[in-house]
């Protein structure tokens, strides 16, 4: 077996590009896609390979993984990172915006999965991991598309581990809480109990972790890495 590799979805800036930094920070080849050309210097930075492209597009994700598979030969494991649906008040929120958030959060994480399971299969083994948010825990008034479908995200990745567990293929969600790469005002750190907001690079170990093989016995799980903004136990 050669070198294993990592594809990231969102890997341009923010959790996405943390993640690529400690993957490759393990040892893992890496494969970049994101909407700007963030992704193509980074890659340049750690050795990798880009493709400019939005994730709602399932063109954009087989260009990104026929790529992975040309250079690499192999795909190992997947973090999806995709944000930014479009919020307001729950039923102020036209039709056009909640299929948007719809394409955006959860088409993206179907489409991949279908793309490289088959890979995955042949391979013996993988892993897939989906960044979403905590309040795919505990919904949210101030994200409501992202809250809805996130936690449907939820609901995939395990219907997805009860079929592809026994074929060594598995999916987790991480459900960060408020974190520094977001731009967020400073009140949001008072809601978690550290008092502080998240860093990208506490996350992305946390991601790197459900990537590798150290988390072989999780899948089906929504991991919550949140500072204690959640109150449920």
């Amino acid at each position: 077996m050669g070198e294993k590799t990592c594809l990231v979805i969102g890997g341009g800036r923010g959790m996405g590009a943390a993640t690529a930094k400690e993957m490759h920070k393990r040892g893992y080849k890496l494969s970049l896609m994101s909407p700007s050309d963030s992704c193509e210097h980074l890659a340049e930075n750690l050795k990798g390979i880009a493709l400019r492209g939005k994730a709602e597009n399932k063109k954009n994700l087989e260009r990104i993984v026929n790529l992975t598979m040309e250079k690499y030969g192999r795909i190992d494991s997947v973090l999806v990172h995709v944000g930014g649906p479009p919020k307001g008040d729950l039923l102020e929120i036209d039709d056009e915006d909640w299929d948007k958030a719809n394409q955006m959060i959860i088409k993206p994480v179907v489409s991949i999965s279908k793309l490289v399971t088959p890979i995955m299969l042949e391979q013996g083994g993988g892993s897939i991991v989906n960044i979403t948010t905590f309040s795919a825990f505990e919904p949210s008034l101030t994200f409501p598309t992202s809250s809805v479908y996130r936690a449907g995200v939820s609901s995939f990745t395990k219907l997805f581990s009860d079929r592809y567990g026994s074929k060594n293929i598995r999916m987790n969600c991480l459900l960060p809480g408020f974190t520094d790469s977001l731009n967020l005002p400073d009140e949001f750190a008072q809601l978690s109990s550290l008092n502080r907001l998240a860093r990208a690079d506490e996350q992305a170990k946390v991601a790197a972790f459900l990537l590798s093989d150290d988390s072989s016995y999780i899948t089906g799980q929504s991991i919550r890495s949140d500072g204690g903004v959640t109150r449920h136990m």
